[in-house]
């Protein structure tokens, strides 16, 4: 059995100023809506297919550049035919790229379609729905850094994400749970948020551990070096656009989600 986790937390106060600033401009926006989310998540969606690109192929950064503009440019597009348009930047990127063109393709798309679900939830159920989603994943997030460090204990997948430990992983299930509780104990949504939101914290867990897969195929520690004490963008995001992805999956697809929402 794995150790408990016995080191420093230096990078703490960088990686908790950094996310505050973060978090604060987010909720800002998120709360604003308008043009304030659709350029927030334009910009972000838009960097992270550049930082995409750049892991797999960093020898061409401004044909991921070029492709970065048009995921930001693409995505407030409503509609049908918007949602077709954001196949664009995966298609072409993968055409172009020079090597691991699927991976390419299967990564920006569910980058592009999450951030096209954020946009979409905000228009559709309104401010409660994000700040729902976006806590959920937080605390999660936060349950587990700090459990799994001080606990320790069992590797959740050592092969992809060693530092992620069964107790973190249990930890952000509560923590979620607990985060759907408070939605219905003083928002009046229905009993049916506390287990859809830990089936979304552990969506999002799984955002985080496929782009540490990717990270580890391209033999790179961070996606970029944009955000101060978390690397890039897609380093602070993913388990967001992961958990953004699945219930928007499974809001088209069972038609249901409204009814918890």
């Amino acid at each position: 059995m794995s150790k408990p986790f016995t080191g420093t937390y230096d990078d703490l106060p960088t990686r908790a100023a950094t996310g505050a600033f973060l978090a604060i401009a987010g909720l800002g926006a998120l709360y604003a809506g308008g043009v304030w989310i659709q350029a927030l998540i334009s910009l972000s969606v838009g960097l992270i297919v550049w930082e995409i690109w750049k892991m797999i192929d960093d020898t061409r950064a401004e044909a991921g550049a070029v492709l970065a503009v048009a995921a930001a440019a693409l995505l407030p597009s409503g509609g049908a035919i918007g949602g077709v348009m954001l196949l664009f930047v995966p298609v072409v990127g993968a055409l172009a790229i020079d090597r691991l063109k699927l991976t390419f393709f299967l990564y920006s798309f569910v980058v592009l379609i999450a951030g096209y679900a954020l946009l979409h939830f905000r228009l559709a159920y309104g401010f409660p729905t994000v700040l729902w989603l976006v806590l959920v994943v937080m605390v999660s997030d936060l349950a587990g850094y700090f459990v799994g460090r001080a606990i320790g204990g069992r590797k959740f997948w050592p092969r992809i994400s060693p530092k992620k430990t069964w107790s973190g992983t249990l930890a952000g299930w509560i923590g979620a749970a607990l985060v759907g509780l408070g939605f219905v104990l003083f928002g009046g949504s229905p009993l049916g948020l506390i287990p859809l939101s830990v089936v979304l914290a552990f969506a999002g867990q799984l955002g985080d551990i496929a782009e540490s897969a990717l990270k580890r195929r391209v033999e790179v520690k961070d996606s970029s070096n944009l955000i101060p004490g978390h690397g890039g963008f897609y380093d602070r995001f993913d388990a967001l656009l992961g958990a953004a992805f699945v219930l928007f999956v499974m809001s088209e697809a069972t038609g249901l989600i409204g009814v918890f929402l």
